[in-house]
């Protein structure tokens, strides 16, 4: 299965909802948080997303109308 690797930034109200779980609950995607930071104000998270690439897309428009920052890293295909 693809492997993407991406960035949510999250703004502040949305520290507290748990996006994340969210996306893997929602959606047939495995999330796997490789780097964060998140304080009372903002927060960034580095993941890999792995599923199909349909599902990924899908995933990550959900998550961008929840009002999450979404960037894709350099060669974010790792494996496909």
């Amino acid at each position: 299965m693809p492997l993407r690797r991406v960035t949510f930034n999250f703004k502040q109200e949305m520290i507290q909802r748990p996006v994340i779980y969210e996306l893997g609950k929602m959606f047939e995607i495995v999330t796997n948080i490789r780097r964060a930071e998140v304080d009372h104000d903002d927060g960034w998270v580095v993941l890999e997303l792995e599923g199909s690439i349909d599902e990924i897309e899908r995933g990550l428009e959900w998550v961008t109308k929840q009002g999450v920052e979404v960037s894709s890293l350099e060669g974010d295909i790792l494996a496909g």
